[in-house]
């Protein structure tokens, strides 16, 4: 087996290695930004305005101006505190703003493209790592093609968050732990399942001791050697990885005079929750009340059992620990949160990792047969992203 530590991560050329995924990654969202641009029009709507001004945008772009304390009272009594948005993001588009003449907006439209094409290159070097150079390029364009890739393209936080993300896994399976615990802290900055990239590093980090105890060989000859420091660069990415999360979650609890729980007070607010898949349960059950709504119940049962199988199939094939715990983590969260069910599949994107068993294979078809799928998949993404922004969208 080879061993994921220690594989060699800064090989000449990695831009030109990645180029290929990150032009094919480009055409498939500028494809997914036509057609929406095209649909929006026929309709009289804007498509900027879909991408920067609707749904948590909105929210975001309200912190980077204002900061946070705003909320909402609903005449339900539910309270909708803008302290729900964790503020990498925010910042960023404070950041953009103060350096440029672009609004936060705009600011937040091109941190998500920027991020974006990191994330798109994170998932390159990931998958790159693990299968080669096609299958990078491969998982790369799946991605693109999600249904839901559009959210990619908008002053949303999930490209961003993919990106820490991404590259925070290619630092731990290269054994970059400082970088890994570095960029895990950022990522627990951008979203609550910040703590999913964290979890990774320390289960990476706690088996890498496991193994470096197990090298010892008795009667006093010496095991293999590892490099100077190593175990301490460990510890230290573990102990920065969760601080980004601890501390906006402690801020908050601090804010609200609620203690180290208020930032779940802060969730039920907006009736979020995680109730272990209840809630989903009865939300899907409900759909087989009626036709066609039913077309939805099968639909959505139909996208767990193949998420939790792509699941299965990481597992038996052996997928590094710290992407099955990673991938583990953003799964159970995104499916076992108690409301907001349109959200899911948006909150499943950053979850690339259940994308590796597949990208091997379309790697292995003729190049003609892959590119036929990927424009088929592109296409039919192009047009959902265009009719779901211009219809229900993304909450």
């Amino acid at each position: 087996m080879i061993d994921l530590e220690t594989r060699t991560a800064s090989r000449p050329g990695a831009l030109r290695r990645a180029a290929p995924a990150l032009l094919g990654y480009a055409a498939v969202r500028a494809l997914g930004l036509l057609a929406l641009a095209l649909w929006s029009a026929a309709r009289d709507k804007n498509a900027y305005t879909l991408l920067t001004a609707r749904w948590d945008s909105l929210w975001y772009t309200r912190v980077a101006e204002l900061g946070y304390g705003y909320e909402v009272r609903l005449p339900n009594g539910d309270v909708h505190s803008n302290l729900a948005f964790f503020p990498l993001l925010p910042w960023l588009e404070r950041l953009g703003a103060a350096l440029s003449p672009l609004s936060y907006a705009d600011a937040g439209f091109v941190v998500s493209l920027l991020a974006s094409l990191a994330a798109a290159w994170g998932i390159f070097a990931v998958a790159e790592h693990l299968h080669g150079r096609r299958a990078g390029v491969c998982a790369v364009l799946l991605w693109a093609v999600l249904p839901v890739g559009i959210v990619q393209s908008m002053a949303y936080s999930e490209s961003l968050f993919t990106a820490l993300a991404a590259w925070s896994l290619y630092a731990v399976l290269t054994g970059r732990w400082v970088t890994a615990g570095l960029l895990a802290a950022l990522a627990g900055l951008t979203r609550p399942v910040g703590l999913a990239v964290a979890a990774a590093v320390w289960a990476a980090a706690i088996a890498a001791f496991a193994r470096s105890r197990g090298d010892g060989v008795p009667d006093g000859a010496r095991g293999p050697r590892h490099a100077p420091g190593e175990g301490a660069r460990r510890v230290l990415g573990m102990v920065l990885a969760p601080l980004g999360a601890a501390g906006y979650v402690l801020w908050v609890g601090h804010r609200t005079g609620k203690g180290p729980l208020g930032y779940l007070d802060v969730q039920a607010g907006w009736r979020n929750g995680f109730d272990g898949g209840v809630a989903f349960a009865r939300f899907v059950a409900g759909r087989f009340t009626s036709f066609p709504s039913a077309l939805a119940g099968v639909a959505l049962v139909v996208g767990v059992v193949l998420l939790l199988w792509l699941y299965v199939v990481c597992v038996r094939r052996r997928q590094p620990l710290p992407l099955l715990v990673y991938t583990g983590v953003v799964v159970a969260l995104a499916l076992c949160a108690s409301s907001y069910f349109g959200s899911k599949p948006r909150l499943l994107m950053p979850a690339f990792p259940l994308l590796l068993p597949l990208a091997p294979a379309l790697a292995r078809l003729r190049t003609s047969r892959s590119t036929l799928v990927v424009g088929v998949l592109a296409v039919a993404s192009a047009v959902y992203g265009a009719f779901w922004l211009n219809g229900s969208g993304p909450p």
